[in-house]
């Protein structure tokens, strides 16, 4: 006859039910996660097809405190500054690289992502900051909120922050000729710039104060100056240059610009100042 152990049997059944209860509490609930899709307002299809499509550039205009300086009072654009701002950039950077550089060019160089913030990014010296570069990756443009494109002025000032952070990107690809700049006003650089008018920086070779502050920058606020400016208002600036010596300065350092992007991209700088003067005139409504 075989003996049966009840309390062998008792303890098999509560630790039994304590794996099953067990089991049971750890059994997850509803998912936490949101996979709801957003929805695609009619501004994010046209971002689809004007930016991310053809080019692989996304835009973020929404806020995301993870890509700008949270000790700064910034804000998120308007939403409907937003396609304006960007069709101006579209207009008048991408439409005149892919218009001289190849339909290709802005495709295999830019940056991947375009940040927009409404407001203003103000340094504690009194200075602007109109925007960054970021790797070359990401560009983020500032002021958003005040572009007027009756105001070819405004315009152009916003335009210049991209067409020169470009210039950063393009640099890092292939650089200039550093050398051969930084021997044509090397006593000029510093890092007090803004203390400077762009009269008395304009004196001694620099096409803006900003320009004072490297080489680096001079080589892309030179470009990005001469992408800004009309063939006339360019012949106009450098007509009004009284030293001789600033003016050899300042031809030499464009002759280099001329000469860079030829020579590392093949392309015809002259040819793309014309027709981002073109583009900028098809912007500006009256």
């Amino acid at each position: 006859m075989k003996l049966i152990n009840y309390n062998k049997i008792a303890m098999l059944i509560m630790v039994s039910m304590t794996i099953i209860s067990c089991a049971h509490d750890d059994q997850p609930g509803d998912s936490q996660l949101d996979y709801t899709q957003p929805i695609r307002t009619d501004l994010d299809n046209w971002i689809a097809s004007t930016y991310l499509n053809p080019y692989n550039i996304n835009v973020q205009y929404k806020w995301n405190q993870n890509t700008v300086d949270n000790s700064r009072y910034l804000f998120p654009p308007t939403i409907n500054k937003v396609q304006p701002a960007l069709e101006i950039v579209e207009t008048i950077w991408l439409k005149s690289y892919s218009e001289i550089g190849g339909a290709d060019f802005v495709k295999k160089i830019a940056p991947r992502e375009i940040v927009l913030v409404g407001g203003v990014n103000l340094n504690s010296v009194g200075t602007r900051t109109l925007g960054i570069a970021e790797g070359g990756q990401r560009v983020t443009l500032f002021e958003t909120d005040y572009i007027d494109r009756s105001d070819r002025a405004n315009v152009s000032e916003f335009i210049h922050t991209i067409q020169h952070e470009y210039i950063h990107i393009l640099n890092q690809h292939k650089p200039f000729d550093e050398k051969s700049w930084s021997a044509l006003t090397p006593g000029g650089y510093t890092a007090d710039w803004y203390n400077f008018s762009i009269p008395v920086s304009n004196e001694i070779g620099f096409i803006t104060s900003y320009a004072r502050s490297n080489i680096n920058e001079d080589f892309a606020e030179t470009a990005s100056m001469m992408l800004i400016y009309s063939k006339a208002e360019y012949a106009a600036f450098l007509a009004g240059i009284k030293s001789q010596t600033a003016l050899a300065a300042l031809k030499a350092k464009e002759a280099l610009v001329v000469k860079y992007f030829k020579e590392a991209y093949n392309m015809d700088f002259y040819a793309l100042r014309d027709a981002a003067e073109i583009n900028t005139t098809a912007v500006i409504t009256n």
